[in-house]
């Protein structure tokens, strides 16, 4: 089932500013909330789209890459964050909860029965990494798969990320008691005012360790490193970021790891020059093939292929080689390879060629005679990058 337009799902132009996609989200998210529509699959799964939808268009990098690439620029490989299947709804409350403000009771205490104190408490995320992969043409023709070692903070194992000594419980934070948030009420003219802010003792998680593990020092993460398997898709180019979810730094005790976020690099190729889709190639030959015809080899990112040489061929004229191209990322099919005919012109000759060559020069069959039915250079090379 294809995925809507996002910004179909939140209601909003092309060119909507930050603050209107957020209030277009909040809209739809309190329209659809599990607490004002109990058991309805319909309402959650509506919920879930908005939060997928509006965790790409709020996200500028992400926002730019959906515009140019649609769901295929910010899919599993290119930068989703998997909102609409991977993601549980406590995690979508962990991310944009501060959106509602006062809603539902100043958080999600309806939900799932987690309670109004725990909706309170901050979820850590770790941070997104960047790294850079070199690939060929080859690699952009079928696809790859590419293991990197990657260096990153890992969630501690004598604690397992917890950040507290193995059999030593958390206990909870006597200032917010295991909210994450405090709530003062001052005296003004206007009246009393209420404000709820985080709390600064626990940092907003609701609770303290005891003792701290020796290992990390409390924060649950360590700096270690990983081999990373990259699936690259088919048809990427030059400059597009790949993200794979949860496999950047890990988060302080027990929170959501953040993305790796990966940049194609494409190197040149030996012989062929890339043109979107297409493959140019430049091939030279001699006079007497031009004039009389001839086979040749070109190479191709799958081996080389044999191509017919018509006699009486300009320089200049353009062979193409249908779906010897490259593939697109977004859509079925392949380019062309192009190939560019150039007729070569000796530059040195002996006594017996000059003497050929004055020869042939006297004969009506070399002096240059294009038929208006020949293209021009500007329209041949109208067709090659058309």
């Amino acid at each position: 089932m294809s995925k809507r337009d996002y910004y179909e799902v939140l209601g909003v132009s092309r060119d909507a500013k930050a603050e209107e996609i957020k209030k277009a989200y909040r809209k739809k998210a309190l329209q659809y909330h599990p607490d004002k529509n109990p058991g309805d699959p319909t309402a959650e799964a509506k919920f879930k789209e908005a939060a997928e939808a509006y965790e790409v268009l709020r996200d500028p990098d992400k926002k730019a890459r959906y515009d140019q690439y649609g769901h295929a620029g910010v899919g599993n490989n290119f930068g989703g964050s998997g909102f609409g299947g991977g993601m549980t709804m406590e995690d979508i409350f962990s991310q944009f909860g501060d959106i509602f403000g006062g809603a539902f009771g100043g958080g999600f205490s309806g939900f799932g029965g987690a309670g109004s104190r725990r909706s309170g408490r901050r979820v850590n995320r770790g941070s997104n990494l960047r790294i850079k992969v070199k690939l060929t043409l080859e690699d952009v023709l079928k696809g790859a798969e590419k293991k990197i070692k990657v260096s990153k903070y890992v969630a501690c194992s004598p604690c397992k990320g917890s950040g507290a000594k193995e059999g030593n419980a958390f206990s909870t934070c006597s200032t917010c008691n295991g909210a994450g948030r405090v709530t003062r009420v001052t005296n003004t003219f206007l009246g009393q005012m209420q404000t709820t802010s985080t709390c600064p003792s626990c940092s907003g998680e609701g609770q303290t360790i005891q003792d701290k593990c020796s290992s990390c020092y409390g924060n649950g993460i360590v700096k270690d490193s990983e081999v990373i398997s990259i699936n690259i898709p088919p048809g990427v180019e030059e400059g597009m970021q790949l993200s794979l979810s949860g496999k950047g730094n890990a988060a302080p005790r027990g929170g959501i790891p953040g993305d790796l976020i990966v940049l194609v690099e494409v190197e040149q190729h030996e012989k062929l020059i890339r043109d979107g889709m297409n493959l140019l190639y430049d091939h030279y030959i001699s006079f007497p093939d031009a004039a009389l015809g001839t086979g040749i080899e070109v190479p191709t990112l799958e081996g080389k292929a044999r191509i017919k040489i018509e006699p009486g061929t300009q320089s200049g004229k353009v062979l193409r080689l249908k779906g010897k191209g490259l593939p697109s990322v977004n859509a079925y099919g392949r380019g062309d390879l192009l190939v560019n005919i150039n007729v070569w012109t000796p530059q040195k000759l002996t006594n017996a060629e000059k003497e050929a060559l004055t020869d042939m020069q006297q004969s009506e069959n070399f002096t240059p005679n294009p038929k208006k039915s020949d293209k021009s250079f500007f329209e041949r090379m109208k067709d090659v990058f058309n």
